[in-house]
């Protein structure tokens, strides 16, 4: 066969795949025919509807993974010069230790207010919050120059998160009993919100942003918050006697929630828009802190009581690995680096910090820090905007 040929030919084949299948202008689907000059209908690709998000969110990048914005290294024009550091408050210590995660060495030591809880990473990613539950107060941290500011008073934040739209920071006031929303910058008391569980800690955001699911330690319940409203339409036990929720982590898909709970030694997976009984799924003593890796398979979940951590992959549904700690711990809070290479967890009792390779679980470092390290921020990290805790970003 000679060249025109093969031309000619190949260029019929091109036409008849043109004419196969194809959708129309109309956006139906058009019929393909067989060899055997039978017609049958191609069905149109499906359309993914766009997500009817809570007003003035930014758009959802991806209707099936909520994490989308936060692959490796897609740091945000905000904080792409910002150097990187490992914060973590020291809540008997009253600091906050200052690790340069390339040398493993801690470079400054920050006093703030009395017992830091957590790091908080604002929802602009200008700022970083410091947590002072027993001093009512939050210190703000430059993270661009690394400076502590002017301390901010607001009684009893033991979290803090922000709203998908960035209209409010909202205050875990755990021994109060209150969701507290309050203006982001200023930090001013716009909503008190009471509540009639006790403890509540640790929250996230649905996909559509328009409610967040959150955990009670002390009464072991679960409470649905209407985002809008800043009001609290569901609430329910969890079916454990002696539950003690602790971190909260919506999956991938948003189809899912799955919450820590130290008592029951595993994670409560529960379906968030329906809020029904949730089911349980061990993973380990101490069950405490969720985090997500950079490509959305997999989620990290610290195991404090026993020293270890459980690796949960999404699309299969299970456990499929476990990392111990040499010498032990006690892994509780954290986060991911921004290249995704390396979980960093405080080690609650044991005033150090770790650093695990996430592709082995190898531990890299184990740093030693202030007394009572809890909840540890890296940054920066990627992601669009943050929803509080240690790092929940979008």
């Amino acid at each position: 066969m000679n060249l025109t040929h093969r031309t000619l030919l190949a260029g019929v084949g091109l036409l008849a795949l043109a004419a196969c299948g194809t959708e129309s202008a109309t956006g139906g689907s058009r019929a393909a025919e067989s060899r055997d000059g039978t017609r049958a209908a191609v069905p149109a690709p499906a359309k993914q509807r766009p997500v009817d998000a809570l007003p003035g969110m930014p758009p959802v990048l991806d209707p099936k993974d909520v994490y989308a914005a936060d692959r490796p290294n897609k740091l945000s024009p905000v904080v792409k010069d910002f150097p990187s550091r490992v914060y973590v408050p020291n809540t008997e210590s009253d600091t906050v230790s200052v690790i340069d995660p390339k040398t493993y060495k801690i470079i400054e030591t920050i006093p703030v207010g009395r017992q830091p809880q957590h790091v908080v990473p604002s929802w602009d990613l200008k700022t970083l919050w410091v947590n002072n539950n027993r001093g009512h107060t939050l210190t703000p941290i430059d993270p661009k120059t690394g400076k502590a500011g002017k301390e901010v008073k607001v009684h009893d934040p033991y979290n803090l998160y922000f709203t998908p739209h960035g209209k409010y920071a909202v205050v875990m006031a755990s021994l109060d009993r209150e969701l507290v929303f309050r203006d982001p910058h200023t930090m001013k008391r716009v909503k008190t919100e009471p509540v009639t569980c006790y403890g509540v800690n640790h929250a996230d955001f649905s996909l559509d942003g328009r409610y967040f699911i959150v955990s009670c330690e002390f009464s072991g319940e679960l409470l649905k918050v209407d985002t809008q409203k800043m009001k609290v339409v569901g609430q329910q036990k969890l079916p454990f006697e002696g539950a003690m929720p602790q971190d909260v982590k919506v999956s991938p898909d948003g189809k899912r929630f799955y919450i820590a709970d130290m008592m029951a030694h595993g994670m409560w997976v529960l379906d968030g828009d329906k809020f029904d009984k949730p089911t349980l799924l061990p993973t380990g003593k101490g069950c405490h802190g969720l985090y997500v890796s950079r490509d959305s398979r997999e989620m990290y979940v610290s195991n404090r009581g026993e020293g270890s951590v459980s690796v949960f992959d999404f699309t299969k549904n299970r456990l499929t690995k476990k990392w111990h700690l040499p010498e032990g711990g006690s892994p509780d809070m954290g986060g991911v680096s921004a290249d995704g290479k390396v979980l960093w967890l405080s080690g609650r009792y044991d005033a150090e910090v770790y650093a695990i390779d996430t592709r082995t679980g190898e531990q890299l470092a184990r740093i030693p820090v202030g007394s009572g390290p809890h909840g540890l921020a890296v940054y920066p990290q990627p992601g669009r905007y943050s929803l509080g805790h240690t790092g929940i970003f979008r």
